[in-house]
């Protein structure tokens, strides 16, 4: 069973560090573990779980994805925080590293920046922008769409790699992924999103920052993960 950090407890809520690779909540059909389960086994054994107390899912983060994520810990805990999400959470940031593809060599993203091309999700539930990349023509008349905002920071860049720091205005599936490939940044090891390279073994996307006001005690809590240290080493041996 995998291993789970908690970086914080009270009756209300969990923050936990996720590892890649791991699910964040079950879904139907599946017996594999989670973040979820592996909590509520770590607080069954203590003997802090019954049926008004136990993980309820309040967001998460996608399987390949590792860092910062909350869980509520009663169904009240779960209704309040989602009901005040996008006022409770005063900063989210991941951390990416990606693929400098020739798209973005060609054409460079700024140092920073705001990226809000619409998100459709192809036949295999995978999140993508349509019309990406040399022929961009913003139609989005033939597929479905759903607004996206990401603000993006580039930290370090060499010839094949950039590290970005990401916040998120909106939460749609993939986003992250597909708005940087559409810019021609495929995070490494990315397969769906055209990635050529897997340097590290696992898609390389880390939630790095969760900061929020408890929505009980109303005490304002940061969490902090750093991403992999070799992903900076990328930069010093290039």
């Amino acid at each position: 069973m995998e291993k789970l950090e908690i970086l914080y407890i009270d009756k209300y809520i969990a923050v936990v560090n996720k590892p890649a690779g791991l699910l964040s909540v079950p879904f139907n059909g599946s017996n594999a573990h989670t973040a979820q389960s592996i909590l509520e086994q770590i607080l069954r054994k203590q003997g802090r779980v019954n049926s008004h107390h136990k993980p309820f899912a309040v967001h998460r983060l996608d399987r390949d994805t590792s860092g910062v994520m909350m869980f509520a810990l009663t169904e009240q805990a779960q209704k309040v925080i989602m009901d005040t999400w996008h006022t409770m959470v005063t900063e989210r940031l991941y951390y990416a590293l990606a693929e400098v593809s020739p798209i973005a060599r060609k054409n460079p993203l700024a140092q920073e920046g705001l990226i809000d091309d619409p998100i459709a999700l192809n036949a295999h539930n995978i999140g993508y922008v349509p019309n990406a990349g040399g022929k961009r023509t913003n139609d989005f008349s033939k597929v479905k769409t759903v607004p996206a905002r990401t603000f993006y920071k580039k930290l370090a860049e060499n010839s094949k790699y950039a590290l970005f720091e990401l916040s998120l205005d909106t939460g749609k599936k993939n986003q992250i992924r597909a708005h940087l490939a559409a810019h021609g940044y495929p995070l490494a090891g990315d397969r769906e999103h055209r990635a050529h390279t897997n340097p590290f073994n696992r898609l390389c996307l880390h939630a790095r920052t969760l900061e929020f006001d408890h929505p009980f005690t109303h005490e304002h809590l940061k969490f902090e993960v750093p991403e992999p240290a070799a992903w900076e080493k990328i930069f010093s041996k290039n």
